[in-house]
This record gives C-alpha cells, sequence and structure tokens, in this order.
C-alpha cells in the first residue's frame, strides 16, 4: 500500500478513539483486522484504497476462511471493513464501500453458560472477613445484581455509584451511559467494601475498586480473584466475570419474561442481542417438561 493510503489507516484510528470513543481493546481489534486486509492489498497489487472493490472484498473474506478463520471472525474483518470505508467515504478520500454487501457465512448459534441461582448463591457466600474479602464479595454480588461487564466493572469511580438510590452509573460500550439498580445484597456488600477501602485508598483515588496498594484494580485482577473464589467454593466449572451477567439475565428473563427490561438493563444496542436468553429460557423450561410431564418421563 501506498504511504497515503496507510496514512488513511492512521486517521481512522484516531477517529475511533477521539470521534468515536471506542475502547482500546475494540481499537486493537480493527487495526488487526485492517492490517490483514493491507496485507491482503500488497499481495494484489492494490496501492490505494479506491483500487480496492467488492470483488476483492469477496476474496478477502474466502481467503480468510481458507486460512482457518471462524465465520465470527470473518464476520469482525469484514465489519472492520466497512466501518473503515465509511470513514473515507465520509471523508471524501473513497466514492463507495466496497464491503456494504459482503457478508461472512452464518456462525453456529452458541449458547453462553450460566450459573443456576443454587450455584451462584454458593458462589457468593464467601467466607471470613478482611480487606480482599469484602472487595471480592462486593464486586461478584454487583457483577450478578447488575449485570455488567468486566470492562464496565473496573472502570467505575466512587461518585457512580448511588448509595441512596441503589443504583450504579455505568459507561459502557460506545460511551453510552446507563443507570442501572443495585439489590439488596449488593448494596450490603458494598458498604462494607466501603469502609475497608478507606483503609486502603488516598483521597484522590476516584476508582472504586482498588487493590492492596490502592490503585485501580485491572481486569486480569478481577478474572484470578472470581476464578480463585470458585475454586474455593467447589465449583467444578469454569467461573469468569461474563458469567454473571449470562446468569444475571438469564434469571431475571426467566423470572420476569420482559425481554425490553433485560435488554435496557444490559445495554444492548438491538434486542436481538438479548433473545440468545430467551433460548437459554426454553432449555429451562424443556428440562422441567421432560422431568414431570407423565407422557415425557422415562420409565424407570
Amino acid at each position: 500500500m501506498s504511504p497515503q493510503a496507510l496514512a488513511w489507516l492512521a486517521r481512522f484510528r484516531r477517529y475511533l478513539l477521539t470521534e468515536r470513543r471506542l475502547a482500546a481493546r475494540t481499537d486493537e481489534g480493527y487495526a488487526r483486522d485492517l492490517d490483514a486486509l493491507v496485507r491482503f492489498c500488497d499481495a494484489h497489487g492494490i496501492t490505494g484504497w479506491e483500487g480496492l472493490d467488492g470483488q476483492h472484498v469477496r476474496q478477502f473474506a474466502a481467503q480468510s476462511h481458507a486460512r482457518g478463520l471462524g465465520p465470527r471472525s470473518i464476520q469482525r474483518r469484514l465489519s472492520a471493513v466497512r466501518t473503515f470505508f465509511r470513514f473515507l467515504v465520509r471523508e471524501r478520500a473513497a466514492k463507495s464501500n466496497p464491503g456494504e454487501d459482503i457478508h461472512a457465512p452464518k456462525p453456529a448459534r452458541r449458547l453462553p453458560g450460566t450459573l443456576d441461582p443454587d450455584q451462584m448463591a454458593r458462589l457468593l457466600e464467601l467466607p471470613g472477613d478482611g480487606m480482599l474479602v469484602a472487595r471480592d464479595r462486593a464486586i461478584m454480588e454487583l457483577l450478578y445484581s447488575s449485570g455488567l461487564r468486566l470492562a464496565e466493572l473496573v472502570a467505575l469511580d466512587t461518585a457512580d455509584l448511588k448509595v441512596n438510590d441503589r443504583t450504579v452509573r455505568v459507561l459502557g460500550k460506545g460511551g453510552k451511559v446507563r443507570i442501572v439498580p443495585v439489590g439488596r445484597a449488593a448494596a450490603q456488600a458494598l458498604a462494607a467494601w466501603a469502609s475497608a477501602r478507606a483503609c486502603v485508598a488516598g483521597a484522590d483515588t476516584a476508582a472504586l475498586f482498588v487493590g492492596r496498594g490502592g490503585r485501580r484494580l485491572g481486569r486480569r485482577a478481577v478474572e484470578a480473584r472470581v476464578a480463585y473464589w470458585a475454586r474455593r467454593q467447589g465449583l467444578a466449572m469454569s467461573v469468569y466475570p461474563h458469567l454473571f451477567r449470562h446468569s444475571f439475565a438469564s434469571h431475571l428473563l426467566e423470572s420476569s419474561g420482559d425481554l425490553r427490561a433485560v435488554q435496557e438493563l444490559l445495554g444492548h444496542a438491538d434486542v436481538s442481542t438479548t433473545q440468545i436468553y430467551t433460548h437459554l429460557d426454553f432449555q429451562h423450561l424443556a428440562r422441567i417438561y421432560d422431568a414431570t410431564h407423565p407422557r415425557a418421563r422415562r420409565k424407570a
């Protein structure tokens, strides 16, 4: 690719970070996918973005598939191409978007894992006292109470938590803010953590969750602590922070049946993203049916 074409990539990444306010990990994902596109263009003698057409993008997707990339990864690559060319069209550096009508193969629908209410209750009964236990209890109660993403949780400041209202202000994907309720058990755990936090965090520290050194807790630290407590509580399965979000959505939908409310609480832009939890709900009903219906039960 020509230096001028590569310069447009740098401008696009600045646009993602400043105007779109995407998370650093999302930006890195765009960078990887567009690097693959640059390599494809170099291999096919394409020096500028105006030389890339729909047939080339289709070949790019097919080549990615032939090299073992799964449907979801190809879908992500094509999304990066479309977003990049929308930017070029907006900036009048391209006349059309060659990725607009190119689609990846449909991935198999995978249902998210969840903990059932008994498993979740067992996990949240953390034994002992002390700063770390108080913090970890507050983290896990809040993850389950409010359905937060891990990135949303670690970005929380003390000012985001409204104790009297029992709500928390969350900055979600794409810079979208939502206010979600905090359950009674989570509110109690957060109050206990507030007392313990005062002993390790300085007055000028904004982060809600901090480590022993008083600095904001990172994603990896939260993942490690959740895995530690799952082992400690004897759960024979892989437990990770996003599992709390899946369990929150599944249990809430199972109890309320209100898909739109669950969508709002999760911060999903499209209700179709939330609909996957209706399949989990149906699985639950199917198990009850198989276990209890006279014509479904197996004979002993």
